[in-house]
């Protein structure tokens, strides 16, 4: 009897958790996205204003950028955990967006840089003023000769560090060098001191517990321990959100874990959501280049790979963020193939996150200020909004249509979007998150991606056609009952077992 309580109430504890989880999540570089105050940065409170737009797009979850004080305009280097740079706001300007975008039941989940710190943070500050200083063991120091021995001193470029060099001199005459992945403005901290865990786990919960924010997306989550020890990265992972719920039952954690599936797979044990990478740059690919190439495969193989550490894990799905080319860019500014991005993002399972801007096809390439360019919500003459911090190289009227001419375009990228995002939510066997809900097509003509949603309230079977033709498919006996449209991008029909479908469309089908 006590067995059966148990599981009773872990499966109660589940579904509660599964219906709190953000169905649609949207990322925003506060800095590009809406100015309220007219000084041409974009700022907490313009956020704020542009809820009710984000919450018509049907947007659950808000992950904001850094907004913590930093001498930098990413604010990925932090030199004050909880005060708020005085050109994003006010802490009151925070709580007020916590607020709001509870009220329109929106969740907001805050950037945490954790990784590392600016060398400009008072703890770096006194810790290179020698080995004797009591913070000095808050970062990771060795000597040219340890750093050598252990064959540390250089390392490849990632995807998400191009540091080669990670090894820096505080000044001339010191005798060790303290290690910092990504440049040696932002020296990385030393997890084996237990007095940074406790500093960090209390910046964390004072975010949850005094400011009210739902959860925390976890910057350089792979790099809490050099590569050199990363079952101890996951480890702490696993402390980290022990503390976290300890204060907050259902804290939202999702983890930035660039690098393979399979060695994402073991972040899942504490990270109880990541970003699918592998996922991203093979969505990227297949709409460049109108193949399938295994994709529904390689997927089940990773569901499989995160499913061993976690079976209540939850698969963030992208097509682009702040650090990657825009998929617009990718694809040479064919919105056809934007579109196709769009709606392969938001007919797979998992949690798809929309890169600010995505919705209305913004360009974006390197160097990274140029994938962070303003928002454009109207054209300028009327665009007060529009924020001015940069001059844009690649988002500008001439290479794509504002918000507000968009909106009224039902060819628009933002109607592919809007339409398929509120599809999705309202159907049961595209809106699950926890636990990926995937089946193989046997559908395997050229050009064609298709896949089946199996859900308990009826499987749906989604067919994309990523290429620039019409295509014909005669359904295979295994999919013959699915004959009802649920949902078409474009021209479709059905006669009897042989669907015709537009180019660069999808077409979602029920029994």
């Amino acid at each position: 009897m006590k067995k059966l309580l148990f599981w009773c109430l872990l499966c109660l504890t589940w579904r509660s958790y599964a219906q709190q989880t953000p169905s649609v999540c949207y990322e925003i570089f506060v800095r590009s996205f809406a100015d309220s105050n007219g000084d041409g940065i974009g700022d907490i409170n313009g956020v704020t204003s542009k809820l009710d737009y984000l919450q018509s797009l049907g947007v659950d979850a808000l992950w904001l950028t850094p907004v913590s004080q930093s001498p930098s305009y990413h604010k990925y280097d932090v030199t004050d955990y909880k005060a708020i740079d005085p050109e994003c706001g006010t802490l009151a300007d925070y709580k007020r967006l916590i607020a709001e975008a509870h009220k329109r039941g929106m969740k907001i989940i805050k950037d945490l840089v954790i990784n590392h710190t600016s060398d400009k943070h008072p703890w770096f500050v006194e810790a290179k003023k020698g080995k004797n200083n009591p913070y000095r063991d808050y970062y990771v120091w060795l000597s040219p000769q340890k750093i050598d021995s252990m064959g540390v001193a250089t390392r490849e470029r990632t995807g998400d560090s191009w540091e080669i060099t990670p090894w820096h001199l505080a000044s001339a005459n010191d005798t060790e060098k303290y290690y910092a992945l990504f440049w040696g403005g932002m020296p990385d901290l030393n997890y084996d001191n237990p007095k940074v865990r406790q500093e960090i786990y209390a910046i964390a919960q004072y975010w949850l517990k005094e400011v009210g924010v739902d959860g925390f997306r976890l910057d350089a989550a792979k790099h809490i321990y050099p590569d050199w020890e990363a079952e101890k990265c996951h480890q702490f992972w696993v402390e980290f959100k022990q503390k976290m719920q300890a204060v907050k039952p259902d804290v939202y954690i999702v983890g930035e874990v660039w690098t393979s599936a399979d060695k994402v797979a073991p972040f899942f044990k504490g990270l109880p959501a990541n970003f699918h990478l592998d996922a991203c740059f093979a969505i990227q690919k297949m709409v460049n280049e109108g193949k399938s190439d295994g994709f529904v495969t390689k997927l089940l193989n990773d569901y499989k790979a995160f499913g061993s550490q976690n079976p209540n894990f939850i698969d963030a799905t992208i097509i682009d963020n702040h650090d990657q080319a825009r998929i617009g860019t990718v694809v040479k500014g064919n919105t056809d193939k934007m579109k196709i991005a769009a709606q392969i993002l938001l007919t797979l399972p998992g949690q798809p996150y929309i890169y600010y801007g995505e919705e209305i096809g913004m360009l974006g390439d390197k160097p990274d200020e140029n994938i962070r360019e303003p928002f454009l919500w109207d054209v300028a003459s009327k665009d007060a909004s529009r924020t001015k911090w940069m001059t844009p190289q690649l988002t500008t009227e001439q290479s794509v249509m504002p918000l507000a001419v968009q909106q009224k375009d039902p060819h628009s990228v933002f109607q592919t979007y809007k339409k398929l995002i509120a599809f999705r939510k309202a159907q049961p066997a595209l809106k699950q998150v926890i636990k990926p809900n995937l089946a193989q097509s046997s559908i395997t003509e050229e050009g064609i991606l298709a896949f089946v949603r199996t859900h308990r309230k009826g499987n749906l079977l989604v067919i994309h056609n990523l290429t620039s033709n019409a295509k014909t498919i005669t359904f295979p006996a295994k999919e013959a009952a699915y004959t009802k449209v649920k949902f078409a991008s474009g021209t479709t029909s059905m006669q009897g077992k042989t669907l015709h479908i537009a180019p660069a469309s999808v077409v979602v089908l029920g029994k």
